[in-house]
């Protein structure tokens, strides 16, 4: 209802106006854009799109060793996004559990990729493996199930976050709108991107290439993402009123406004004279 009524006379291009004129609602929009965009081109997405394909690079082998895999790997992800979604990101915050994640993603994509760069013999059958091989592949195949706790921990959850958090009232829709439109479009890109990137930068270069994302991703984190969790919207606004290039590494420093920081004392004087008035009623009795 708050909603509804903050748009409530106004229509579709000025909101749109608003959105991309202010300085403060524009950091916001790049914000959520950009989230979309690292989030789906950090591999996590290719990784459960072509599971099967995946767990074959690394050394899996057999049909249904695959199907199994696979279908473990989906289990992990469930899991870890309920745990991560109910009591880390909340808990330990959005900047520092997507930092975590992306990290985690990281060191799985870079050991992927190190893997097939070193052992890129590892899907021919008639190839006998070493012992020292096959505890490499077992790695390899442990860092996807690995990445799928890094994304449950960064990318899935934040993604969506602060799209609900960072854009005011009356442009949450539309923005969180235009962010969403980035997030399938780009999940449909890199579904038919990954194998031609196979064939035309190798399986080793495509880990290379997600590896490298996370690492942006990383970099554009502590540099220019806030930490949402706990503030208000009133105090949101503070943060976004920062220099752009303040906005990610100081915002968790801005002060709450005065309108909130007035409220709260406000609110902290009622209970105080509440617990005066029943001190008195009790020494009364």
């Amino acid at each position: 209802e708050r909603e509804q009524e903050a748009t409530m006379g106004a229509s579709k291009l000025g909101l749109l106006r608003e959105l991309f004129v202010m300085p403060s609602n524009r950091y916001r929009i790049f914000l959520a854009i950009f989230a979309q965009l690292l989030g789906q081109w950090s591999g996590a997405g290719s990784i459960t799109v072509y599971a099967p394909q995946y767990f074959a690079l690394m050394g899996t082998t057999g049909a249904q060793e695959k199907l199994l895999a696979t279908g473990i790997f989906g289990l992990v992800k469930f899991i870890s996004a309920l745990l991560c979604a109910f009591f880390l990101v909340d808990f330990i915050g959005r900047k520092r559990s997507l930092s975590i994640g992306i990290t985690i993603q990281f060191v799985a994509m870079l050991y992927m990729a190190l893997f097939l760069t070193i052992d890129n013999t590892i899907g021919d059958k008639g190839d006998v493996q070493t012992a020292s091989q096959k505890h490499t592949a077992q790695g390899a195949i442990a860092m996807i199930y690995f990445s799928g706790f890094g994304w449950a921990m960064g990318w899935n959850s934040i993604q969506y976050l602060i799209n609900a958090e960072i854009f005011p009232l009356r442009l949450r829709a539309i923005g969180g709108s235009i962010a969403m439109a980035f997030h399938f479009v780009n999940q449909y890109g890199n579904s038919k991107a990954v194998p031609e990137m196979f064939v035309g930068m190798t399986t080793a270069g495509t880990m290379f290439f997600f590896a490298a994302i996370t690492l942006v991703g990383l970099a554009w984190v502590y540099f220019f993402l806030p930490e949402t969790s706990g503030r208000s919207l009133e105090s949101l606004d503070a943060v976004f009123e920062l220099p752009w290039y303040k906005i990610g590494r100081y915002g968790s420093k801005v002060a709450v406004s005065p309108t909130l920081y007035e409220s709260e004392k406000d609110g902290m004087a009622e209970k105080n004279q509440q617990v005066e008035y029943l001190e008195t009623s009790r020494q009364g009795v």
